[in-house]
């Protein structure tokens, strides 16, 4: 295991940043640490980088204990969102920066910049000026300065924070594929669940200091561990629910579930891929109340016939919603069903 944090704790006066948090990162391991503002994902970063100590447990890089290990002696490399590149510097000078604290030979040193800028899609760039860059080109010089070293552990915060979502798209594709061919070892932290699902070969979702889950993409995203965990990803369709069978009964009547669910009191999720719509006489009767694109889909709000029930979120094909103030009837898929802990 390249990275373990065993219980470690961070307090600033009287708030806990971090509480008692237990991580692990493998070797060639591209690990996104994913949650809300004050989370504690930025901090759990600076600890690992020796940034900001922790008033309790261990931090471990390859089984050594980093307590009292300071930051150039760490063997890490750190990109922040801003990228902070030195403006009084060209492409060529930023990149090599650590090489040149390391006293690494010039000769090597262009190699290892040019090596770099081919591997970052920026070929012969080494003399532009920085103010030059576009805001995706800066942040492909910020990554190439922090590959420039040969960090055991490369970390991202927030790495395309500042780019517009297209942009953001297309990149977290190419680093995805560039730290697949270079083996890099990776720990990012991130509010955005479709970059970090994109990226990720094990997400950890954090609430107030505490990891809330971790697991693949696929099994964060198919079952949320918690209600947090759910609206966090956007699912909104949560009720409570008591399970019998092979049914639930809710404020939207009943709600088929999957085999083997445990029976009882619950909280229930139905993603909207989940909720079918059909005629008016069949189901849940609706009244459609908004209808939203979403690129691959449409998502449709429906307003239970039932005043006392929730708004209920659908997704279907563009060429299949319903106008708004048309009558449905909304019927459950028990596959996209999820009983929450």
């Amino acid at each position: 295991m390249l990275l373990r944090l065993d219980g470690v704790t961070v307090r600033f006066g009287t708030r806990t940043a971090l509480d008692a948090v237990d991580l692990e990162v493998a070797e060639h391991e591209i690990v996104c640490v994913l949650g809300p503002s004050g989370s504690g994902k930025s901090t759990l970063l600076r600890v690992v980088a020796g940034l900001q100590p922790a008033d309790a447990g261990r931090v471990l890089l390859a089984g050594a204990d980093q307590a009292g290990v300071p930051v150039h002696r760490r063997g890490v490399g750190l990109m922040f969102q801003d990228h902070q590149l030195f403006p009084q510097a060209d492409v060529a000078g930023n990149i090599a920066f650590g090489l040149r604290m390391r006293r690494v030979p010039r000769a090597e040193r262009d190699a290892r910049v040019a090596e770099l800028l081919d591997l970052v899609g920026l070929p012969g760039a080494g003399r532009r000026p920085v103010s030059a860059l576009s805001g995706g080109e800066q942040q492909r010089v910020a990554l190439a300065r922090a590959l420039a070293p040969g960090p055991r552990l490369l970390m991202l915060d927030e790495p395309l924070g500042q780019l517009d979502r297209g942009l953001r798209e297309r990149l977290v594709t190419e680093l995805r594929g560039l730290f697949g061919r270079l083996g890099t070892t990776v720990l990012a932290v991130t509010h955005d669940q479709a970059e970090a699902f994109a990226l990720a070969d094990r997400v950890v979702v954090m609430r107030e200091g505490r990891v809330a889950q971790a697991g693949t993409p696929l099994e964060v995203w198919q079952r949320p561990a918690s209600e947090f965990v759910a609206r966090f990803l956007g699912f909104d369709n949560v009720v409570a629910a008591t399970v019998s069978g092979d049914a639930a009964d809710t404020v939207w009547g009943k709600v088929p579930v999957p085999p083997g669910t445990p029976q009882g009191a619950a909280r229930l999720l139905v993603r909207p891929a989940g909720v079918r719509l059909g005629d008016a006489a069949e189901g849940l009767r609706c009244t459609v109340e908004g209808r939203t694109f979403r690129g691959h889909h449409v998502a449709v709000l429906l307003r239970p016939a039932d005043a006392d029930a929730p708004v209920l979120e659908a997704e279907c094909a563009l060429r299949d919603a319903p106008e708004p103030g048309a009558t449905v009837g909304a019927v459950f898929t028990p596959d996209e069903v999820v009983v929450l802990g």
